[in-house]
C-alpha cells in the first residue's frame, strides 16, 4: 500500500531480517530512549532473522499482524504491528510502531497507522485497537489523536522503557466509529 513521501507499506516477509537489522542500527540512538534497552546481538542480522519467524508464526496463529515501511531504494524505514489479537468478547489487539529518524515529521506514519487500522476493520474484523505511549512522547500521541484515536488513561509504571518502568498514557480507537483516514 502507497503511503506516499515513495514509502510503501508491506507485510513483514521471511528474509526481512538482514534488513531490519540494519534499520534498527541506523536507528539505534533514535529509538533508545522508546524502547526497552537492547544486546548486541539485537542489532544483528540472525537475531532479527529470529524475531521475524516468530513474528510470522503468530501472524500464521492469528495472534498479529506485522507490516514493515519500505523505501523507493526497498530499504525497511519502519514497523507497525498489532499484537496480543484477542477475539471472542473482545476483538481487540495492541498497536506498535517506529519510524526512521529521517522521516519523522513527515505524515509517514499516521498514514501507517491509518491504513494499519483499516486493515484491522476490514481484513482482521477488530472491533477496537489500543496503543501506549510514553507520558512525553508528544510525537507518538500526535500520531494517535490525527488518526481516531482517544486517550483512556494513564497506566504507571506500564512498561520497562530505556532501563526504567515508565508511565504511559493509554489510546484506544473503536474501529467502526473513528473516520476512515486511508491515505
Amino acid at each position: 500500500m502507497d503511503l506516499g513521501h515513495g514509502i510503501l507499506l508491506r507485510p513483514l516477509l521471511d528474509g526481512d531480517g538482514a534488513q531490519l537489522a540494519a534499520a534498527y542500527t541506523r536507528n539505534r540512538e533514535h529509538l533508545a530512549r522508546w524502547e526497552p534497552l537492547r544486546s548486541e546481538e539485537f542489532f544483528s542480522a540472525a537475531r532479527q532473522d529470529e524475531f521475524v519467524r516468530e513474528s510470522l508464526r503468530g501472524v500464521a496463529d492469528g495472534r498479529s499482524a506485522a507490516y514493515v515501511l519500505e523505501d523507493g531504494r526497498r530499504r525497511i524505514v519502519g514497523r507497525v504491528n498489532l499484537s496480543d489479537i484477542v477475539r471472542g468478547a473482545f476483538w481487540s489487539a495492541h498497536l506498535g510502531y517506529w519510524v526512521d529518524k529521517d522521516l519523522t515529521g513527515r505524515g509517514v506514519m499516521r498514514g501507517a497507522v491509518s491504513a494499519v487500522c483499516a486493515l484491522a476493520r476490514d481484513d482482521l474484523g477488530l472491533h477496537r485497537v489500543q496503543a501506549a505511549t510514553l507520558v512525553h512522547n508528544e510525537a507518538s500521541q500526535r500520531v494517535l489523536r490525527a488518526t481516531g484515536f482517544t486517550e483512556i488513561g494513564r497506566a504507571p509504571r506500564y512498561l520497562r522503557i530505556a532501563g526504567e518502568w515508565q508511565d504511559h498514557l493509554l489510546f484506544q480507537r473503536i474501529l467502526e466509529d473513528a473516520p476512515d483516514r486511508r491515505p
